[in-house]
């Protein structure tokens, strides 16, 4: 892409919203660092979360089952 002061637009971009947008908004993403990471780590689940989950799911089908019958 060459870079032109006058131009206010990304004409490499297709979708209309997508030239609008400024050219650090579509630059690539810059590397993980450690804070990142660790949100991410934190937000995986683990066998604990998704026993809760089924736990809690079964527990609300079978109450809806009793309440239906």
């Amino acid at each position: 892409m060459t870079r032109r002061a006058l131009v206010l637009t990304q004409e490499s971009a297709r979708h209309w919203f997508r030239r609008s947008l400024p050219p650090h908004v579509l630059a690539d993403p810059l590397p993980a660092d450690a804070e990142n990471v660790e949100a991410e780590r934190r937000w995986r689940l683990s066998g604990g979360d998704w026993r809760g989950f089924l736990s809690a799911y079964c527990a609300s089908v079978v109450a809806i089952g009793l309440f239906i019958a």
